[in-house]
């Protein structure tokens, strides 16, 4: 398989699950987050990643994540899935769903195995991508999911899977810019974190970010305007970046703060009221909510 790189590229809003108060998954918060993903200039939609709480998700919940979101875009933009699972066989058949359902691409997360060689997860990676028909991607999130792979490792990876044309970095800009020249253009590269240091990973050669919710929206019009290549939109650029950092800087202080504040960002945003979360977690305090509010209202309303 051929995947030319230059096609990944954007802003992709990874969505947050939204439950009811019964505990279920919330069909219609779901439905409006994908159309206030379109309405708001996402170039993609991902879903079942990190923000996505994909590790308290039951199997049938996650294909059922998939089905709604491939179902609600119908094609308007690309998908992207992150894979979990523990097998290989695990992972295989989670991505074939995706792929049937109508997702375009495909993000490998490690194994929940810790403390393995390298190679152990590179190979893990190498035999899930032999039987997946789809572009795919790795996670390589030490930070987050505590295991990264060398530059080395995923050049040889590439030249052993050719469906493997994607990276999703999560890293400062300084080390996500020294990936970028180590691969040579063999992978395209996305950076995550929120949208942290944003204009400096689109300078540093990544082509494309996958934030969540809350913020994607200016994220967009910050790649757009990075994207025209003039001085003038540069400028624009940071300045809206210096506008919605304070509010990337509070959410992103954890995985646990993001999940918290930066999903009730998003729900005071699209219109939702009570957001119901999952154990295990952290939860908010009147202070916290507080501050959530005010960088919402700061943010104004997502469209849908």
């Amino acid at each position: 398989m051929h995947v030319p790189t230059a096609q990944f590229s954007g802003v992709y809003p990874m969505q947050y699950a939204f439950f009811t108060r019964e505990g279920g998954l919330d069909r219609e918060a779901m439905r409006r987050q994908v159309e206030a993903g379109i309405a708001g200039g996402a170039h993609g939609i991902a879903v079942l990643g990190l923000a996505t709480e994909v590790n308290k998700l039951s199997p049938e919940e996650r294909r059922t994540l998939v089905d709604w979101v491939t179902g609600d875009v119908s094609g308007r933009v690309p998908v992207a899935v992150t894979i979990a699972g523990a097998t290989v066989a695990e992972q295989t058949a989670l991505a074939e769903h995706a792929r049937a359902a109508g997702a375009n691409w495909v993000i490998l997360q490690p194994p929940p195995e810790r403390g393995l060689p390298e190679r152990h997860y590179a190979e893990f990676f190498s035999r899930v991508m032999l039987g997946v028909s789809l572009p795919a991607a790795i996670q390589n999130a030490p930070e987050y999911t505590g295991v990264g792979l060398s530059n080395e490792l995923l050049i040889e990876l590439a030249r052993q899977r050719a469906n493997f044309v994607l990276l999703k970095g999560e890293g400062p800009a300084l080390t996500i810019r020294r990936t970028v020249e180590a691969l040579q253009g063999k992978l395209a590269v996305f950076n995550g974190r929120g949208g942290l240091e944003l204009p400096d990973n689109l300078r540093a050669g990544c082509t494309g970010m996958i934030p969540a919710t809350d913020t994607f929206d200016f994220q967009v019009r910050i790649f757009d305007l990075m994207r025209s290549g003039r001085a003038e939109d540069e400028a624009k650029a940071e300045s809206i970046y210096r506008d919605v950092l304070p509010t990337i800087v509070f959410v992103m202080q954890s995985l646990d703060t993001l999940i918290c504040y930066g999903k009730r960002i998003a729900a005071m945003r699209l219109g939702i009221g009570e957001v119901y979360d999952r154990e295990p977690g952290l939860k908010p305090d009147l202070f916290g909510l507080a501050c959530a509010k005010r960088y919402a209202d700061g943010l104004g309303p997502l469209l849908y």
